[in-house]
C-alpha cells in the first residue's frame, strides 16, 4: 500500500541518534512522501536540512500556537524568509490550542492571522493545528471564525491531526480545506473522527503520524515514527469501506495536489541532459 506522512517532526531531538534508520523503516512500510513542519524558527531550519538529506521529503515553516507568546520579530522574519524557499511547500504549523494554553489566546490569534496572511500572499497551504479541552469546541469555532473572516479567498488549508465534531468537518470542507487524520483518532473522546473521515473527498484526504507524538495502537508509546502511519491508513480504509490499495493511491495523489513541489536543481539538470540527448524519445512517445 502506498502511504504518505503529511505531518512528521523528524527534526525533533527524539530522532537525533537514528533518523536514517527511522526513514528506512518508513520506506519499508511504503511511505513515499513525508512532510516535516517546523514549530518555531530553528525547527523550521532543521526541517529544510532533512529535505536536503532525504528524497521524498518536504518542509513547512511556521510557529506553533504553543510558541506564539515567545516568538519575537526576528523569529517571524526568519519564517517569512524560509517560506519563500521552493523546498518549503507550506506555512505552519500554526493554529489554536485552547487545551494546554501554553500561550495566551490573543497571542495565538495574532500568530494565526499572520500565518494566514503569509500563506495567502505566497500561495502555499497553511497547516492548522486545532485543539480544545475534552468535550469542548471553542478552538474549532474560533478557527472557523478566523478563516471565514479572512475573506472570500482564504489560502489553501490543511487541518492537521483532525479533532472535532462532524459539523466542524463539514464547515472546513466547505471552505476548501483538506483534512488529515493521525493516531489521535484512536483516543477516547475522538470518536467523531470516524464520522468526519467518511465525508472527506478523496482528493482532500490525508494521513499522518505527528511523530514523535500521537502513537496509534501498536506503536511505541514514547516515540511514534512515520512507519506507523500504516495503522491509521488501515483505519481510514475500514471507516470508508475502501480498498486499501485504492486508498493509498488516493493519499499520494491528494498529497501531491496540495503540496506543489518546485523541481530540484539536480532534477532539472537531469531533465535538460535527457532532452539534449538525441537518443532520448520525444515527449509524445510512450
Amino acid at each position: 500500500m502506498r502511504l504518505v506522512d503529511s505531518h512528521c517532526h523528524l527534526q525533533a531531538d527524539h530522532f537525533a541518534g537514528d533518523v536514517e534508520l527511522v526513514v528506512g523503516g518508513a520506506r519499508l512500510a511504503g511511505v513515499e512522501r513525508i512532510l516535516v513542519p517546523g514549530w518555531d524558527a530553528s525547527s523550521s531550519v532543521r526541517a529544510l536540512e532533512l529535505v536536503e538529506r532525504f528524497p521524498g521529503f518536504d518542509a513547512a515553516a511556521g510557529i506553533h500556537p504553543h510558541a506564539s507568546d515567545v516568538a519575537d520579530v526576528a523569529d517571524w522574519e526568519q519564517i517569512v524568509a524560509l517560506s519563500a524557499d521552493p523546498r518549503v511547500v507550506a506555512v505552519g504549523e500554526t493554529g489554536l490550542d485552547y487545551d494546554r494554553m501554553f500561550s495566551p489566546v490573543l497571542a495565538q490569534l495574532s500568530n494565526l492571522r499572520r500565518h494566514l496572511r503569509l500563506a495567502a500572499e505566497i500561495g502555499k497551504p497553511a497547516i492548522l493545528h486545532c485543539r480544545s479541552t475534552a468535550g469542548a469546541r471553542e478552538a474549532q469555532d474560533a478557527l472557523l471564525a478566523e478563516v471565514r473572516a479572512f475573506g472570500s479567498e482564504p489560502p489553501p488549508l490543511l487541518i492537521h491531526s483532525y479533532s472535532g465534531p462532524i459539523d466542524y468537518a463539514h464547515a472546513m470542507l466547505e471552505l476548501g480545506a483538506a483534512l488529515s487524520f493521525s493516531g489521535l483518532v484512536f483516543r477516547e473522546g475522538e470518536e467523531a473522527s470516524a464520522d468526519a473521515v467518511r465525508v472527506v473527498p478523496a482528493d482532500r484526504l490525508l494521513v499522518e503520524t505527528d511523530s514523535p507524538y500521537l502513537p496509534p495502537p501498536g506503536a511505541p508509546r514514547r516515540r511514534n515514527a512515520p512507519e506507523w502511519v500504516a495503522v491509521t491508513a488501515a483505519w481510514v480504509a475500514e471507516q470508508r469501506d475502501e480498498d486499501p490499495e485504492a486508498l493509498g493511491e488516493g493519499l499520494v495523489a491528494a498529497y501531491d495536489r496540495l503540496f506543489v513541489r518546485a523541481p530540484r536543481p539536480e532534477a532539472l539538470g537531469k531533465e535538460r541532459a535527457r532532452s539534449a540527448d538525441p537518443r532520448s524519445p520525444n515527449d509524445g512517445d510512450s
